[in-house]
């Protein structure tokens, strides 16, 4: 299929265009949309994707000012839309995919199966013919918590990109079909999770490491950068199995098989004690859960432990991307976790 008969294209937007605000966009977008912006170097190219997940728009706030205000970038700039469907379905903002549908985020690899799939491989095939010498990939968390970037390459050029909006890198050999997985065509990649979709600070790292990604003569070295890069690496996600159910409460009431406190989200990239509760867990134990690391192995052990119904780390952990939403908890996952010095857990 065609992938005019999939994406929509906008090229230079004027601001008349645009609407006035983000909401006025998103309603007058009807498809999956690239947007093109001429540089000053003709001879280069940069990307950005972003709303690949319909409720995490801060990297679609940070794109429609960034185009209101008419800047010229250094180079050539592609951004990609994704997730315009499951965004438009009210409330706007609200639907990490359609409810019948896939995320999209993991359909960046073959077979591109499903209506999907066939986003993701129109969008390779923008990636493919314009050839960026490096892509951004633009998120909010599934929680509360503060900005970090995650890529499957540690470079150099990774961490530039990283810390051109946050100095927090999560470096996994974990495959899921995510769009960072480009990394493997040899064109640096990272994906950018800015925090919280409801945090104003959130919406501002966007913007203002769009405006730094897109003014920058050399986004791909170090040397541009103003703080150093802290790396974590192969953390083990830990997933709530299909069947099973979550509770966010003070006290667990007896009816669910996991509960964590309201505040859970509080504990992201803090270090957690053995000693310090995570939350509850009722008759099936910690069978309703488990801790993937990234060549696939189980390590459960390593990560969690039960004493009288409560759970504790089995050892000291720093855990991140903890949500309190309970769909994201199960159709992703619970969080991921790394040795409290940032190594892996094996």
């Amino acid at each position: 299929m065609s992938t005019s008969k999939i994406l929509d294209y906008l090229h230079d937007p004027s601001p008349r265009t645009l609407g006035r605000s983000p909401w006025e966009w998103l309603a007058r977008l009807h498809r999956p949309t690239v947007v093109q912006v001429a540089g000053r170097d003709r001879s280069r190219t940069r990307a950005m994707a972003t709303l690949l997940h319909g409720n995490e728009p801060s990297g679609l706030f940070a794109l429609h000012r960034w185009l209101l205000e008419q800047h010229t970038p250094e180079v050539n700039m592609l951004f990609l839309l994704g997730g315009i469907y499951p965004a438009k379905i009210e409330p706007t903002f609200s639907q990490r995919q359609l409810p019948a549908g896939r995320d999209l985020n993991r359909c960046f690899r073959a077979p591109f199966t499903g209506a999907e799939g066939a986003i993701a491989e129109a969008l390779l095939a923008e990636l493919h013919k314009a050839q960026p010498e490096c892509l951004l990939d633009v998120h909010n968390t599934s929680g509360t918590g503060p900005a970090f970037a995650v890529t499957i390459t540690n470079d150099a050029a990774h961490q530039a990109l990283t810390s051109l909006f946050t100095d927090r890198l999560i470096l996994t050999d974990l495959r899921l079909g995510a769009l960072m997985e480009y990394s493997e065509q040899e064109v640096p990649t990272v994906t950018i999770e800015c925090g919280g979709a409801q945090e104003e600070q959130a919406h501002q790292l966007a913007y203002e490491g769009l405006v730094r990604y897109t003014s920058q003569a050399d986004v791909l070295s170090l040397d541009t950068a103003d703080w150093d890069v802290a790396v974590l690496r192969n953390p083990i996600r830990v997933e709530l199995a299909p069947d099973a159910t979550i509770e966010y409460r003070l006290a667990p009431s007896g009816h669910a098989d996991l509960t964590f406190p309201p505040d859970i989200e509080h504990r992201n990239f803090g270090v957690v004690s053995p000693h310090e509760p995570l939350g509850w867990v009722g008759h099936k134990g910690l069978s309703i859960l488990t801790a993937i690391s990234h060549n696939r192995i189980e390590n459960m052990a390593r990560v969690l432990r039960v004493q009288d119904g409560q759970i504790y780390p089995a050892q000291a952990i720093k855990a991140f991307m903890i949500t309190t939403n309970p769909v994201i908890a199960k159709s992703d996952c619970l969080f991921y976790a790394v040795k409290a010095t940032g190594d892996p857990i094996f």
